[in-house]
């Protein structure tokens, strides 16, 4: 039986893929309606705003009443609004809920969109001039992202707030490396934007700017190229001793008589090559195959490390978890996935770090395996994802999680923090997120290589996808001292948010494709005609030029091949985000949340302070 067999004979589905209490199961016909009236609802609008009687009053063929100057390429805000009906017509919750929801958003957004005009109005009033309507659009259209993201947190049935204890470290260094690398930014960009070279040319023919200045998109390659060599070198400088402490790797399965045996095997590899104390935990979680036999005997043929099985009947990763540290019995844990294959050195690389008393978490990068349906796309994925952006963050102190795949952790700290949350989606950045709060670095080594399992099926990968993605709002939620806190913190102030943001502008990819093509099937604005390279550039230029740059970062060329399967597989990913933010029901239990907030669940226990 080959992999793919076999792995298609697994149910992936556990009590995981959406937790009880904060999430429902999507219908897959509920997704297609609502982008079904997404296209009504815009096309209305469109309509609407064109006609001579209501452009007379909206003269930039969008709801703005500001005298803007310029032109707009999306009319940005009847997009949102449209979205907003669309979304909230099909989110989970009652009929009541979704009403109230609806109205929430939209209120809320006209109301930040004509602050944004009036402004405008008052600099022409006293000026004589304004900040034009491409610029206006474009905070439209951020704004919509916040207020979906921040509306939805605040509606959905979330995690209770938590207090989250910081203790405060000197962030000086990390502050002047972000204003440095934002500013180097923003001056490439901006002289880029005002350049005539022929490679921009090529670039605007041929759809990937899409008629946008090159300031656009080399601003992000630029800022985040500029972090991930200084990362690259705080890994290279830190050159810790090669020690060898004891170490536990646990590792939560459930239902993995699939790959279990090969799991044991790598780690028994790795341990082999670390030389130290290795024991592996195998949590066998309420498991119905025969995966803590095939588990047993593979611990028995180790020939380098040791170890047992233990039983967790309580369904749910977290609880296998919280058993796994109860049984840790050494000063390191380790944390594996059961389909994850470490890598011979990753264990002599990792542990290492732990000499620094000011590490706290230590991460590498997941490779796919190869030969599956998504593997070529998961592959340029990882690399952007895991390989530059969070690599590129670490020199920020800007690290929020770290995927549980492979991941090392002080014992102590986790059990200080009260151990892995239960009954939510998101624990590994949860408890790397507080780890980092507690002034302890987090470092993510692109050297560290591990190989880890990649969905084979479109249902897998569905279940997958909207379990990760829900994920963002429920550890924001959790850890919303954060974000509204007094105190100074990259990772609350700028990274949460902006990874919420984010969510939702990925969930709105696949209905701004959408009406991108609404709009230039229609030619609503005879004044500014949406362009074809436009709409391709959405998903094909700024991800294509993300995608080369952190492969080559990288060190693997080979990924530049895979880069028509990773734009389709964005597509479906946006897709997927959509459905995700679906699953979450609305309810107005937000009084029972802060009420839960004055409860101070972090245990006092004796803990160094780094």
């Amino acid at each position: 039986m080959t992999k793919t067999t076999e792995t298609k004979a697994i149910n992936f589905v556990s009590v995981d893929s959406a937790p009880k209490r904060f999430a429902g199961a999507v219908p897959q016909w509920r997704a297609p309606a609502s982008l079904l009236l997404f296209v009504v609802v815009a096309t209305a609008q469109l309509f609407l705003v064109n006609m001579p009687s209501v452009a007379a009053i909206f003269p930039n063929h969008d709801w703005t009443f500001s005298p803007y100057e310029g032109n707009h390429v999306v009319a940005m805000r009847i997009f949102v609004l449209s979205f907003y009906i669309s979304f909230s017509a099909f989110a989970g919750g009652t009929p009541k809920m979704r009403l109230l929801f609806g109205a929430d958003l939209i209120l809320t957004f006209m109301f930040g969109c004509a602050i944004l005009d009036l402004l405008n109005a008052g600099f022409y009033l006293t000026m004589g001039y304004g900040y034009g309507l491409s610029f206006s659009q474009i905070v439209s259209g951020l704004l919509g992202f916040a207020v979906y993201s921040v509306k939805l947190l605040e509606w959905g049935n979330m995690p209770a707030r938590i207090r989250v204890e910081h203790r405060p470290t000197n962030e000086r260094s990390a502050l002047v490396r972000l204003f440095i690398t934002f500013g180097v930014a923003s001056s490439v960009a901006i002289t880029s934007s005002r350049a005539d070279w022929p490679l921009v040319d090529f670039m605007r023919n041929w759809a990937l700017l899409g008629g946008i200045g090159p300031g656009v998109f080399l601003f992000l390659p630029v800022f985040f190229g500029q972090l991930y060599i200084l990362a690259v070198m705080d890994v290279l400088l830190m050159r810790p001793a090669p020690v060898k402490p004891s170490v536990s790797i646990i590792v939560p399965a459930h239902n993995e008589s699939y790959i279990i045996e090969r799991t044991i095997k790598a780690m028994d590899k790795a341990a082999k090559h670390y030389g130290g104390d290795v024991r592996i935990l195998i949590m066998n979680n309420n498991s119905t195959d025969n995966t803590a036999e095939l588990a047993t005997n593979a611990i028995n043929a180790c020939t380098a490390a040791t170890g047992r099985v233990i039983d967790v009947p309580t369904p749910g990763k977290s609880h296998a978890l919280n058993d796994g540290m109860d049984a840790c019995e050494t000063e390191l844990l380790v944390r594996v996935d059961a389909d994850t294959l470490l890598g011979e050195d990753n264990l002599s690389r990792a542990i290492p770090y732990f000499t620094d008393p000011e590490v706290g978490v230590v991460g590498g990068v997941p490779i796919p395996p190869g030969g599956g349906l998504f593997d070529r796309a998961r592959l340029l994925e990882v690399m952007v994802k895991h390989g530059f952006y969070s690599v590129a963050m670490g020199a920020i102190k800007g690290v929020v999680g770290i995927p549980g795949m492979f991941v090392v952790y002080r014992a102590e700290h986790p059990r200080y923090l009260g151990g892995f949350v239960e009954g939510m989606n998101g624990e590994d950045t949860d408890i790397s997120l507080r780890i980092g709060e507690l002034g302890f670095k987090s470092v993510v080594d692109p050297r560290i290589r591990y190989v880890s399992e990649v969905p084979t099926e479109y249902a897998h990968m569905r279940e997958q996808r909207m379990r990760w993605f829900r994920s963002i709002y429920h550890v924001s939620s959790r850890c919303r001292d954060l974000i509204y806190s007094d105190w100074v913190s990259i990772r609350g102030k700028l990274m949460l948010p902006y990874m919420l943001v984010n969510s939702a502008r990925r969930a709105m990819l696949v209905p701004l494709i959408f009406f991108g093509i609404l709009e230039y099937v229609t030619a609503f604005n005879p004044q500014s005609p949406l362009i074809w390279q436009a709409i391709l550039a959405v998903f094909l230029g700024a991800p294509s030029i993300m995608a080369i740059f952190a492969t080559l970062l990288n060190g693997m060329p080979r990924g530049i091949l895979c880069l028509p399967e990773y734009l389709i597989f964005r597509i479906i990913r946006a897709y997927f985000t959509l459905e995700s933010m679906m699953s979450i029901s609305l309810s107005n239990v937000r009084h029972v949340q802060e009420q839960a907030y004055i409860e101070d669940i972090v245990p006092q226990k004796p803990i160094r302070v780094a």
